[in-house]
């Protein structure tokens, strides 16, 4: 039997380049495809479908149900909000655009993940944030909003106890002289009783919503920006720029000030501020990529075979652009979440959210008697920020060709 004398780093290559041989090459392309007028795809079919069903829902929420009932009754009613309807179509595009892709190209699919995964602490982390969205999405259908109960306030965590003279009365049993916690409240209670736990759960449906809503908001205005910018060039391109440089000079953080200030503050308020207001950092990385791309033989043959701007724009530009934008907006989504949390901590939010940030606030002051008010939002933010930057930063590694992708640390 021959032995297989291939070094580990020539079975790297191969892999590498079975990678690559999923990738579309010049010869690939269908050129009578290319000369033709369609720009729509059966994925870009499917989307459109998916989202004439989001809006035939949300025309029966706004026209046909009353104001004061919930769209889906039950024993948890679901009242939809504006924001939950940004986040179903956050959904809807996620899975089309990145679950379907990384379905259909298994082979380059699992080359990425070979690599990914050399960063333990970023698969870990990857486990992490999906249980985080999982509760995210079923949570609010399985929790009831937290309530006032002062009768149950300052009740401690489970298997903890704390004087009993610091709540008002002691759901737990009294054990020398100390209320000690149970099961029914496992991270204790807020002072005006509503149950930690059942606030973290919230938080993490907060988080999850800006999460995805506003990258994706950045996204799509960030890449139509740049790629037309770079593609069209001349005076379309010197426009845009300069239009990206008067909105730099104007931080979206003083537009939402002003704006908190006047009609007052709510989370749709954020996503929409942040959202369209946040994406120049984006559109510039774009550009610059697309100018590449843009000189590339493979365009130039499209245009000359007849394809149209919109065709090259979507056929050719955006996807050879996606890994660098798929990484940089992994780097972040840990931004907004934490500048969410920081102006709910300062008061700037909404109120009716409870947010992970409005929590850390409500219990700063009391760290010295109820420090779990505090303290467990503060780790599930702390570890929900660590796990994004984790994830981004094996996603460049992985996505990036240049990078070597050491071992696991």
């Amino acid at each position: 039997m021959a032995a297989d004398a291939s070094t580990p780093n020539d079975r790297d290559r191969d892999r590498v380049k079975g990678a690559d041989d999923d990738r579309e090459t010049f010869e690939d392309v269908d050129w009578e495809a290319e000369a033709g007028r369609r720009v729509v795809s059966r994925r870009d079919a499917g989307v459109l479908a998916s989202l004439a069903v989001v809006a035939a829902a949300f025309a029966v929420d706004a026209l046909l149900v009353p104001a004061e009932a919930p769209l889906v009754p039950g024993p948890v009613p679901w009242d939809v909000s504006q924001l939950d309807w940004l986040f179903l179509l956050s959904v809807v595009v996620g899975f089309w655009y990145v679950v379907v892709p990384l379905a259909r190209n298994r082979r380059l699919t699992a080359h990425y993940w070979r690599r990914f995964r050399r960063n333990r602490l970023a698969v870990a982390s990857l486990w992490y944030l999906g249980v985080v969205f999982v509760i995210a999405v079923l949570g609010p259908v399985v929790f009831e909003r937290p309530e006032l109960a002062l009768r149950r306030q300052y009740q401690p965590p489970a298997f903890l106890a704390v004087d009993a003279s610091v709540p008002i009365q002691c759901v737990g049993p009294v054990v020398d002289g100390a209320c000690r916690g149970t099961l029914a409240h496992p991270f204790g209670t807020t002072s005006d009783g509503k149950d930690v736990f059942v606030l973290v759960v919230y938080g993490m449906t907060v988080s999850m919503r800006i999460g995805l809503i506003v990258p994706l908001i950045v996204i799509t205005v960030g890449t139509l920006v740049g790629t037309v910018a770079a593609y069209a060039g001349g005076m379309v391109d010197e426009v845009l720029m300069r239009y990206v440089d008067i909105q730099q000079t104007f931080p979206a953080f003083f537009l939402f000030l002003l704006l908190t200030y006047t009609i007052g503050g709510s989370l749709f308020l954020f996503v929409l501020i942040f959202g369209f207001f946040g994406w120049e950092g984006i559109a510039r990385l774009v550009r610059s990529e697309a100018l590449q791309r843009r000189e590339e033989p493979y365009v130039g043959v499209a245009r000359g075979a007849g394809a149209g701007t919109l065709y090259v724009i979507r056929r050719h530009l955006v996807p050879n652009v996606s890994s660098t934008v798929i990484t940089a907006t992994t780097l972040l989504v840990p931004g907004f979440i934490l500048y969410e949390a920081a102006l709910a901590f300062l008061g700037l939010g909404d109120p009716t959210v409870p947010s992970w940030g409005g929590v850390i606030s409500a219990g700063r002051d009391e760290l010295d008697t109820a420090w779990w008010i505090s303290t467990f939002p503060g780790i599930f933010l702390f570890f929900t920020i660590l796990a994004f930057n984790f994830v981004g930063d094996a996603l460049r590694d992985a996505l990036d060709p240049r990078s070597e992708g050491g071992g696991g640390r």
